[in-house]
């Protein structure tokens, strides 16, 4: 598997990295990675999504903070989803379909939310509802030596993720696109049942769980994308 190179788009006020696949004219689709990965985490999903018979044009960036990207020190999810809303238009797209796994998953639905129009359908792989951490996850130590993303990132999204702000909860009824929501069952790391609360929050949301863990696109490539192309498909 060849891991695509990025190349780098201003959005935002910052650079973002962000990786390509398919023919240019084909149905959009932008992959958003979880906490502390990158682009490249979308491989072997986007190299997949891009092929025939129904190829579609696949962008995968680096999160602010994360690989190749800026690191520019504010790391509130409400500032990820403006880039991604930024790096359509830069694309030269009204809209996409979106897929954000964890981390990513969060910066697509604040997207829907603010941007609706931006997101045609919208998949969530393993996301919480946006539920204070009860009790707080405490204060992370860095590990020596250097890192692929930016250890204030850390911080700030750990922050958020212990006392998310409540429009997050609130404004769910906005999500009013296509949405499939997939859970990792019970050996993903986050509580399954805040992933399906996620689902009973968005109108008209459609819950699958694959018993894969956190990683389900990563642990059961094939289900995890009969999935995504059956529902964007529609």
């Amino acid at each position: 598997m060849d891991t695509v190179a990025p190349h780098t788009i201003e959005a935002n006020g910052i650079r973002l990295a962000c990786r390509t696949w398919g023919p240019v004219d084909a149905p959009p689709v932008l992959l958003l990675h979880c906490r502390g990965a990158d682009g490249a985490d979308w491989t072997a999903v986007a190299e997949r999504l891009a092929a025939p018979p129904r190829p579609r044009r696949v962008y995968a960036p680096d999160l602010r903070g994360h690989g190749h990207s800026d690191w520019p020190g504010d790391y509130r999810a409400e500032a990820m989803s403006d880039d991604i809303h930024a790096l359509l238009a830069a694309l030269g797209h009204d809209s996409a379909d979106v897929v954000g796994h964890s981390l990513g998953g969060i910066v697509a639905y604040l997207l829907a939310q603010r941007h609706p129009g931006a997101v045609r359908r919208l998949v969530l792989e393993d996301v919480c509802a946006p539920v204070p951490l009860d009790p707080p996850r405490p204060l992370a130590e860095r590990p020596a030596g250097e890192l692929p993303f930016d250890w204030a990132m850390i911080r700030g999204t750990d922050a958020q993720r212990n006392a998310p702000d409540p429009v997050w909860w609130d404004h769910m009824d906005r999500i009013t696109m296509p949405t499939l929501v997939i859970g990792g069952g019970p050996a993903s790391l986050l509580p399954q049942d805040q992933v399906a609360q996620l689902a009973a929050l968005i109108p008209g949301a459609s819950l699958v769980t694959l018993d894969a863990g956190h990683l389900v696109h990563e642990s059961r490539p094939a289900e995890f994308l009969d999935l995504v192309r059956e529902f964007l498909d529609r």
